[in-house]
């Protein structure tokens, strides 16, 4: 959910996933004035100590703690509110886009035009949060918090101000690794080992609408949940209250250990209603590792193009199961080519483990170390095979999983997968591998088969430039985008609400 100034919305199934970072204050060289939110104060709070942060005490899990005062005064000292000063912007339009002027009363649409007119520059401050997890220094907090360029500084909780910078960024996963520059001995916390159960407590701090030093607190409301940002989403669902500004701080578990960085929030509104979600310690160690090693994150390689198995697929494949992940190509000069693997293999387990679905290998692929070997198990025409392969290195935007699938989760309603992927469907555009019934596409008699070779008047080759562009008609303000179909009565446009994918 990576998303800065200003926060935008993403929809999915009727839902909407808003980044809880991004409180951006603009304020207009002309106007003098702060734009959108009220502007950031640092709280107030005990001096912070100067050891590793001690585990509070645990009270039983099935019950309700008599309070969260240990753990809060515990930990509190290590979070810290984020801030990223956003570099001048060169502007000769309004301060408001044309098409918003008009949703403004009339006594102030005159003002806005008059003054924004005169105003060239504008600057701002992007807010969020983070926590240290060592004496020395370091910071965790969410990549979409310092992506824009701008000078970054940490503010603790008794209110000091200090200087930081990126170490490293991992958008994949919206993690990033921050330093102070000032030599310190800070108060830092722990990441948990363990995931934590369904049902378990938590505690949530962080800097909400620039309130630094917020406490909420609720329960694990699901694991492994998939949200659509990226084809490594395996996030905690927790229902601790959670906002914008929220984003990049932890949420602890009961033993003041950090069991999540919270990244983002479904919320129609923009305000917190139950459900957030958190990147979970384990992705966070070994992430925020390989930032501190080498300011960025290598990930395995295999080289295919795959995508969920349905049960319809399974039964035409003569598989009596329908987990793991199908094979819809691979590329040449790739480890998986290399290993035999082929279109139409169906993969269920690497080095005995196994997988769920497309997503998770994608996951497990990523996880293993580029020269590292595995034995992949898959299906081939019914019969059960393994093979070895070693792991290569990961490309630059390319992933386990090639492409990333529209799926049944976004109104629209369809998954896809590139053309050329699949023999006689032509090089250009995506194709249509499955539809669901329910889908605006489906309303729009979109069929298996066919290919979408235009969205919005672009020409498109994979299922994440068929996202982007809903995204992009969005961002300008479009309701409606036109897709170019080709089927089989032959090639014609439809029309489709921007809001079906988000």
């Amino acid at each position: 959910m990576p998303n800065l100034s200003p926060v935008t919305s993403r929809r999915r199934s009727r839902q909407v996933f808003t980044s809880v970072a991004a409180i951006a204050i603009i304020t207009s060289s002309v106007l003098g004035a702060t734009a959108g939110v009220e502007s950031w104060a640092p709280a107030s709070a005990q001096t912070a100590p100067n050891s590793p942060v001690p585990p509070a005490q645990a009270g039983p899990r099935d019950l309700l703690p008599a309070t969260f005062a240990d753990v809060v005064d515990n930990v509190k000292p290590a979070v810290v509110a984020v801030r990223v000063k956003i570099e001048d912007v060169a502007s000769s339009e309004g301060t408001l886009p044309s098409q918003n002027l008009e949703q403004l009363p009339p006594q102030l649409r005159e003002l806005f035009r008059r003054f924004g007119e005169n105003r060239q520059h504008r600057s701002g401050m992007v807010l969020g949060s983070g926590f240290f997890i060592s004496a020395d220094g370091y910071v965790v907090t969410n990549n979409h918090v310092v992506e824009q360029s701008g000078d970054v500084q940490v503010v603790t909780d008794d209110g000091r101000t200090l200087d930081a910078k990126v170490i490293g960024t991992d958008p994949k996963t919206d993690l990033a690794l921050l330093k102070v520059v000032e030599s310190g001995n800070y108060p830092y916390v722990h990441l948990a080992e363990a995931t934590p159960r369904v049902g378990e407590w938590v505690v949530a701090i962080g800097n909400p609408f620039g309130l630094g030093g917020t406490v909420t607190a609720g329960i694990v409301s699901a694991r492994g949940r998939d949200i659509g940002e990226s084809q490594y989403d395996d996030f905690l669902q927790i229902d601790a209250p959670i906002n914008k500004g929220n984003s990049g701080g932890p949420t602890f578990n009961l033993d003041g250990k950090v069991v999540g960085v919270n990244t983002a929030i479904y919320s129609p509104s923009g305000g917190s209603v139950g459900l957030a979600f958190a990147i979970p310690s384990d992705t966070v160690q070994s992430v925020i590792a390989q930032l501190e090693k080498g300011g960025k994150v290598t990930r395995g390689y295999l080289g295919v193009h795959i995508q969920p198995l349905s049960k319809e697929m399974a039964d035409g494949l003569g598989l009596s199961m329908d987990k793991g992940a199908l094979v819809d190509d691979t590329e040449d000069g790739t480890p998986a080519a290399n290993a035999g693997l082929k279109p139409g293999d169906v993969i269920t387990a690497i080095n005995g483990e196994a997988i769920a679905d497309a997503r998770e290998m994608s996951r497990k692929i990523a996880a293993l170390g580029p020269g590292s070997k595995a034995e992949l198990t898959y299906f081939r025409n019914g019969k059960q095979q393994t093979t070895s392969v070693q792991i290569g290195t990961q490309p630059e935007g390319k992933t386990a999983q090639a492409e990333t699938h529209l799926d049944h989760g976004s109104q629209l309603g369809l998954r896809l997968a590139p053309a050329s992927s699949v023999p006689g469907a032509g090089d250009k555009g995506v194709i249509v591998v499955d539809v669901d019934p329910s889908g605006a596409a489906a309303a729009k008699d979109i069929e298996v088969g066919d290919v979408i070779v235009e969205v919005g008047g672009q020409a498109i080759s994979s299922p994440a430039e068929v996202r982007a562009e809903f995204i992009r008609a969005q961002k300008e303000g479009k309701k409606i985008v036109l897709l170019r179909v080709q089927s089989q009565q032959g090639t014609h446009f439809v029309a489709v609400s921007t809001g079906s994918v988000g």
